[in-house]
Formats: structure tokens, C-alpha cells, sequence
């Protein structure tokens, strides 16, 4: 594959072993740049531990995962720590749980998403303790860059709000502004659309393709809710068991037998198959 065309990302073979359970089994998938990748599957097909495998939360039994990083080269992200692979390879995730500090401002959680930037900027606390103008600099630049993605999600008026105060759709939204901050090239987010009105989940879609088509960032998604899933992705991965069943478009997820069955169960899939197939 010509460098003009290769994936962001390249998890080849990754399996993921606890003792005698197979988590992940044999997985490979290419995440192409700027592009939504939906990763979908019933409750325990093992989602959320690729999600740890490709962040450094876990480390894999087997396999690699590869970023074609364009400042850095090719990384080896199973061989990072979990920092690293955030702050170094940009490579970011949310969580299923929201994780933002209810009792900071929404502003203040964005400028703690910079911390390594300002820490590095204060020399460990000196610069930051004497006040000096490279940290005062540093710390503008964050503001500003918190502000920046603030006013873009359209969160600029609730900066100064506490952010345990907000309605819950409006923590998710904070909450991906936070990993923003952090300049990923990959964003990986874990159930987005969980708890939202179908308001906030139309409003989570047309942020999801802004931030792919508009400010090019990939997007790795873990989502239930197909709605999201399917207007959104650009390419689709099912997952059952730990293993790979099907990968494509939406539209060929949608007309999958495996996934049809992997979802709905043997009986039930072979009966709407039929009728499908019924003029």
C-alpha cells in the first residue's frame, strides 16, 4: 500500500487473553484518516477491551497495532504506555462512564486535559511557582485552545459553569471538547450517544461528521445506537465474541447474515432473512 493511501491505523492479528477467556480473537481492521469507523457488536463481543488494547490501558497477547503518525512515523502503540499513546502518538479515547470533575468549571476541565503541556511549560512547577513569561504564554495557549473548541461545540456561554451542573447530554459534549484539547489524530469514543434524547443524539451526529470531514480528525466509535452508527460511519467492523463476523459500509452491515444473527439470534435472523426475501 503506497504511503499516499495507508491507514491511520493497522491492527493486525490482536488477541487479548485473561487467563482462560479469549477477550479479542485474531482481529484486524485498517482505520483510514479523517473517516468515521463504527466498531458495533452485541453486550460482551469484546469492544471496550480493543478499545484498551489500541490506548494502552491493556497490553495485547498477540499482535500489533500500528499508527502512521505524520510527524513521528510509524509507532508501535502496543508497546506504549497509556500517557504516551494520548500526549505522544494522539491517540485519544472517552469512556463509557462520564469521567469530567463536577465540581470544576467546564473550562477548567479542558485546561486540565492540557496538563502535560503546562507542566512541561512551568519546568515542574519552577516557571509556574515565578510566574515566568514561557509558562504564562503556555497557559494562554491552552486557554485560548479550550476556548476555541468550546465556542466550536458550541459551549463558549457554559464555560464558567461547574460542570457537574450541566444536563448530561451537555457533559458528553464537554467531555469530548476535553479529549479535543488533547490535538488527537485519532479519536476513539466509547458509547457517545448513551443517555442522550434523540435531540443530543441528531446533534452528537452532525458534530461526528464536522469533526471527520471539517477538522479531519478519525474517529473510532463504539456505539448501541444504530441510528448514530449507521448515519454517521463511513465504514462499519462487528464484532461477536472477540472475533471479527463482517466489516463494509453501512449499507453492507445492514444486509449481513452474521450480523443479522449475531444480533437477533439464529431463529429470529432466519425469520426475518424470509421475510426479506418474501416479495
Amino acid at each position: 500500500m503506497s504511503t499516499a493511501t495507508a491507514p491511520l491505523l493497522s491492527v493486525e492479528r490482536l488477541t487479548m487473553r485473561f487467563g482462560g477467556l479469549l477477550a479479542i480473537d485474531d482481529m484486524s481492521l485498517d482505520v483510514a484518516a479523517s473517516q468515521i469507523t463504527g466498531v458495533i457488536g452485541p453486550n460482551g463481543a469484546g469492544k471496550t477491551t480493543f478499545f484498551n488494547c489500541l490506548t494502552g490501558f491493556y497490553k495485547p497477547t498477540e499482535g500489533s497495532v500500528r499508527l502512521n503518525h505524520p510527524q513521528h512515523g510509524l509507532m508501535r502503540l502496543e508497546a506504549l504506555p497509556s500517557h504516551k499513546v494520548a500526549h505522544h502518538a494522539q491517540v485519544v479515547r472517552t469512556f463509557q462512564n462520564i469521567r469530567l470533575f463536577p465540581k470544576m468549571t467546564v473550562l477548567e476541565n479542558l485546561m486540565v486535559a492540557q496538563h502535560n503541556a503546562l507542566q512541561h511549560a512551568s519546568r515542574f512547577s519552577l516557571a509556574g511557582l515565578f510566574g515566568l513569561s514561557g509558562y504564562r504564554q503556555a497557559e494562554q495557549k491552552a486557554i485560548d485552545k479550550a476556548t476555541g473548541w468550546l465556542k466550536r461545540l458550541d459551549l463558549i456561554d457554559k464555560a464558567n459553569t461547574a460542570a457537574g451542573d450541566l444536563p448530561y447530554g451537555m457533559q458528553r459534549r464537554i467531555e469530548i471538547a476535553r479529549a479535543l484539547c488533547v490535538d488527537p489524530l485519532l479519536l476513539c469514543l466509547d458509547e457517545p450517544a448513551a443517555g442522550l434524547n434523540p435531540r443530543e443524539s441528531a446533534e452528537l451526529n452532525e458534530l461526528l461528521k464536522h469533526l471527520a470531514r471539517d477538522e479531519g480528525i478519525a474517529i473510532l466509535l463504539i456505539e448501541h445506537d444504530m441510528s448514530v452508527v449507521m448515519n454517521v460511519s463511513d465504514h462499519i467492523c462487528v464484532l461477536n465474541y472477540g472475533r471479527k463476523i463482517a466489516e463494509g459500509t453501512p449499507a453492507h452491515i445492514q444486509q449481513d447474515a452474521n450480523v443479522i444473527k449475531a444480533y437477533l439470534g439464529e431463529e429470529d435472523a432466519d425469520e426475518q432473512l424470509h421475510a426479506e426475501a418474501t416479495p
